[in-house]
C-alpha cells in the first residue's frame, strides 16, 4: 500500500512537471510569435550631412531623447518600473522574450491586441498613469462640477492628477517629473552651445526653459521659426492618444532627424495650397477655419532616433506639430516626413500586403509615391478643418468637445482628407491625372497595414471607419471567393466626399454623440476585415527599428 502511494506521488509530480514544461513551451511560442510581428530593420542616416559641431549636437540630443523614453514609460503605467526590473532579473527564457516585447510596447500591454496584458493579468487603466488608477470618468467630472476653479489645471495637457487624502489634485509635469526634466534641459542647453544655427539655438534653449516652467508656447513658436537648419528635432510632451479617458494629457516623445534638402524643396510647393484646401472642404463656409496661421513648412527628413510615445509599438511615418491651437492660429503647423521610415515600411509591409489582398489589376498602382504622398496629405490635412469652434454660445476646441473619441475621429479625418486633397492636387495640376488610381489602390492596401496595429488605436480605428463605410457604400468591393479587394472607380470619390462631410461636421459642431456613434458603427472588425487580416497574418505588422546611432553610442 505504501509503495503504491509512493508511485502515485511520483506520477503526480511527473505529470505536474510535464504540465509546467508544456505551459512554458506554449508561453515561449506565444512570445516568439508576438516578436515575429516586428521585422528588425536598421535605420541609418547620412552622417556626411553633419559637420563636427553638429555631430556633438546630435549626440547630446540623443541622450536627451533617451530621457523621454524613461518619462513615457512612467506615463504609460504606474507599475512599469517594477515590472521591467522583475523581467531584467529573471533568468527564465520566456521572461527574456517578454522583456523584449515589454521594451517594444513600453509596458506589459499588447498594443496590437487591444492592450491585453502579456505579463500578469491586470488590465491597463484607461487613463494610463496620468490619473489615479482607480479614478473613474464620473469621479473626475463630478470633481470639476464641484470645483470649477480646478478645470484649467485638471484638463491641462501638462499635469498629472493624483490623490491627496480624499482630494484630487493637479501636479504640473515640471514638478512631478522635475529631476529627469532638469537633466534633459541641461542636455538641450549643452546642445545649444554647439549649435551654430541661431534658430535651433533658440528652440533648444526655450524648450529647456519650458521643462522647468511647464509653459511650452514660446518654444513651440520657436520650433515653427526654425530656418536654414540641418538638424530637425522636436522634444517634449505632445500627443494625447495614451490618455484613453479624456485625451487630455500629453505624452513625452522625441524625433531626432536631419533634413533631406532636395526632397524638402520638391514638396515645399504644397504648403502654398493650405488656404485653397480649406476652401475646398465639403462643409458650409461658416465651419471653415481661415484663422490659422498661413505658415505650413513641409520637411522631408531622415530619422536618426525616436523616443517615447512615438516609438511605442508601431513606428511613426510623419508628424504634424505643434498641437497648440494658439500656435496654429499664429504660425500654422509644420509637417515632417520621415523618408527612411517610409522606405522601410513600404518594402516590408505595404507591398507584400497588397500582393496578398488586392485584385491583381490594382497591383501596378500600389507605388511608393502613392504611399509617401498620402502621408504628406494626411499630415497637411491635420492642419485644416475645424479647430476652435463655438458650441452653445461658448468658444471651445474640437478636442475638448469630442473627449476620448477625438484622436480616432481626427485620424479618420486626416486619412479621408488625405485622399480628397490628393485628388484636389490633380485638379490643380500638381500631379498627373494618371496618379488618381495610385491614390485609391495604395491607400486601400495601406488600410490593412494600419488596422493590424489594433482597431482600438487611433490610426487603426480611423482606417476601419473608412474601409467599412466605403465597403458598405459600394466604393470598395470584396470578392469572397478570391478573398481580394477592388475599387469601384465610378463611385469612390462621391462616397469619400460624403464621409469627409460627415466627419468634418462632427468636429465642426462638437458632436460627441455623433463621434461615438460613428466609431461604434464603423470602427469594428467586420467579416471581410477578419478574413483578410488572417490572410496576411504571417507578414510582419511593423518594423522594429535598430537605430544606427544607438549602436554607435553604445560602443563609445
Amino acid at each position: 500500500m505504501h509503495k503504491m502511494f509512493l508511485k502515485l506521488i511520483i506520477l503526480l509530480i511527473a505529470t505536474s512537471n510535464l504540465l509546467v514544461a508544456q505551459n512554458e513551451d506554449d508561453n515561449m511560442r506565444v512570445m516568439q510569435e508576438k516578436l515575429a510581428q516586428f521585422a528588425e530593420t536598421e535605420i541609418t542616416y547620412d552622417a556626411s550631412l553633419l559637420d563636427d559641431r553638429q555631430k556633438v549636437v546630435v549626440k547630446k540630443l540623443y541622450r536627451a531623447a533617451k530621457i523621454m523614453d524613461e518619462l513615457f514609460l512612467q506615463q504609460v503605467y504606474h507599475k512599469n518600473m517594477n515590472i521591467r526590473q522583475a523581467l531584467q532579473k529573471s533568468d527564465r527564457p520566456v521572461d527574456r522574450l517578454k522583456l523584449q516585447y515589454f521594451n517594444i510596447m513600453f509596458g506589459p500591454f499588447d498594443r496590437l491586441n487591444h492592450n491585453k496584458p502579456f505579463y500578469g493579468d491586470q488590465p491597463k487603466p484607461p487613463g494610463a498613469n496620468y490619473y489615479p488608477p482607480d479614478m473613474t470618468k464620473d469621479e473626475f467630472q463630478h470633481w470639476l462640477q464641484d470645483h470649477p476653479e480646478d478645470r484649467e489645471a485638471f484638463t491641462s495637457e501638462f499635469t498629472v492628477i493624483r490623490r491627496r487624502g480624499d482630494q484630487l489634485v493637479a501636479i504640473p509635469y515640471s514638478q512631478y517629473y522635475k529631476e529627469p526634466l532638469e537633466r534633459a534641459a541641461n542636455l538641450l542647453k549643452e546642445a545649444a552651445d554647439y549649435a551654430d544655427n541661431p534658430s535651433l539655438q533658440k528652440y533648444l534653449r526655450t524648450r529647456a526653459e519650458a521643462f522647468g516652467t511647464n509653459d511650452y508656447f514660446e518654444s513651440d513658436m520657436a520650433w515653427m521659426d526654425l530656418k536654414d537648419h540641418t538638424i530637425e528635432v522636436v522634444i517634449g510632451p505632445y500627443e494625447v492618444y495614451e490618455d484613453q479617458l479624456f485625451n487630455y494629457k500629453a505624452a513625452f516623445e522625441c524625433f531626432l532627424t536631419i533634413k533631406d534638402p532636395q526632397e524638402s524643396q520638391k514638396l515645399a510647393v504644397f504648403g502654398d495650397y493650405l488656404n485653397d484646401m480649406e476652401k475646398n472642404l465639403p462643409i458650409p463656409d461658416e465651419h471653415k477655419n481661415f484663422n490659422r496661421g498661413s505658415e505650413s513648412p513641409i520637411m522631408v527628413v531622415q530619422e536618426i532616433f525616436s523616443a517615447g510615445d512615438t516609438k511605442a509599438g508601431v513606428q511613426t511615418l510623419a508628424f504634424n506639430l505643434p498641437n497648440d491651437e494658439r500656435v496654429r492660429q499664429q504660425k500654422g503647423s509644420k509637417k515632417v516626413m520621415l523618408k527612411n521610415m517610409h522606405e522601410a515600411k513600404f518594402k516590408k509591409q505595404l507591398k507584400p500586403i497588397a500582393e496578398r489582398i488586392l485584385d491583381e489589376d490594382l497591383l501596378a498602382d500600389v507605388t511608393f509615391e502613392g504611399f509617401f504622398n498620402h502621408t504628406l496629405m494626411h499630415e497637411m490635412s491635420h492642419g485644416i478643418g475645424p479647430g476652435i469652434i463655438t458650441v452653445d454660445g461658448r468658444q471651445t476646441e474640437v478636442k475638448d468637445e469630442l473627449k476620448e473619441t477625438y484622436s480616432k475621429i481626427e485620424e479618420c479625418k486626416a486619412d479621408v482628407l488625405g485622399m480628397y486633397n490628393n485628388i484636389f492636387m490633380i485638379e490643380k495640376g500638381q500631379y498627373p491625372k494618371a496618379f488618381e488610381n495610385e491614390i485609391w489602390a495604395t491607400f486601400l492596401a495601406g488600410i490593412f497595414r494600419s488596422i493590424r496595429f489594433g482597431i482600438n488605436e487611433a490610426h487603426g480605428a480611423g482606417n476601419a471607419i473608412i474601409y467599412n463605410y466605403l465597403l458598405q457604400n459600394n466604393a470598395y468591393r470584396f470578392d469572397a471567393e478570391t478573398q481580394r479587394l477592388s475599387v469601384n472607380f465610378d463611385t469612390i470619390y462621391i462616397v469619400l466626399k460624403q464621409l469627409a462631410h460627415k466627419v468634418l461636421m462632427i468636429q465642426a459642431t462638437g458632436d460627441y454623440q455623433g463621434a461615438k456613434q460613428l466609431i461604434e458603427e464603423y470602427a469594428v472588425d467586420s467579416p471581410s476585415i477578419n478574413r483578410l487580416r488572417d490572410k496576411i497574418a504571417d507578414i510582419p505588422v511593423d518594423i522594429k527599428p535598430v537605430f544606427h546611432i544607438e549602436q554607435t553610442m553604445m560602443s563609445e
